[in-house]
This record gives structure tokens, C-alpha cells and sequence, in this order.
């Protein structure tokens, strides 16, 4: 283990957090698309989204989104609220698709992979 964080692959430990216990019974996944997508743009967006309470992670990417948001809420008129009073308020917000999560599942344990051949 001190091995493994010395060298940066165990980066720090967490807890993991029963987010229904928290109320937030219902996930989400939702692709954003920003435009213009400038660096100044993305990054001010990520910025903000970064502060949201109902988000629970981040993906910055590329291709057809530019943004997947991981958000975890009460119900699923919480989560509409989000969507259209959070999100595409924004002006720079040009699409937003999303995606109810029925089920997580999460590996708890990653090893290398094997070289390529």
C-alpha cells in the first residue's frame, strides 16, 4: 500500500456513500453541449457545475457532448427542475440529454492490465 501511493496510484481513500439514504433516490447521467465551445466557455461552465450540490461527478469530454454530469436527486421532479431551471438557463447550455441511472454498479477492486500484444 505505501508502495502503490508513493507512486501515485492509490491517490487517497473514500468512503462509499449510499446516496438513497441521503434522499437522493434517483441518478442521472446528462450529456451537455456547449456552444461556443471555447476553453474560456468550458471552463467557466465546469466551474459552475463543479459547485452544484446535486452533482455527484464530471466527465469534460469530446465528441457529440462536452460534458456527462453525474447527479444524483430526490425524485424525478427534482431532477426535471434541474434540467430545465439549472441547465438550460445557461445560455452557453446548447443541448442537454439525459439519462436516468436504474442501476450503478462500481468495481471495488482494479488491477493492471495486461500489456498489449
Amino acid at each position: 500500500m505505501r508502495a502503490l501511493r508513493a507512486e501515485g496510484v492509490i491517490r487517497g481513500y473514500h468512503a462509499d456513500i449510499d446516496l438513497g439514504a441521503l434522499g437522493r433516490h434517483v441518478q442521472a447521467l446528462i450529456a451537455v453541449t456547449i456552444r461556443p465551445p471555447t476553453r474560456e466557455i468550458v471552463e467557466a461552465f465546469r466551474n459552475w457545475v463543479g459547485d452544484l450540490p446535486e452533482l455527484v461527478g464530471a466527465f469534460v469530454l469530446s465528441g457529440d457532448a462536452d460534458f456527462l454530469l453525474h447527479v444524483a436527486v430526490p425524485d424525478t421532479n427534482a431532477l426535471y427542475a434541474f434540467v430545465v431551471d439549472r441547465l438550460t438557463e445557461r445560455p452557453e447550455v446548447a443541448s442537454v440529454n439525459s439519462s436516468v441511472v436504474y442501476e450503478h454498479i462500481r468495481r471495488t477492486v482494479l488491477e493492471p492490465l495486461p500489456p498489449a500484444r
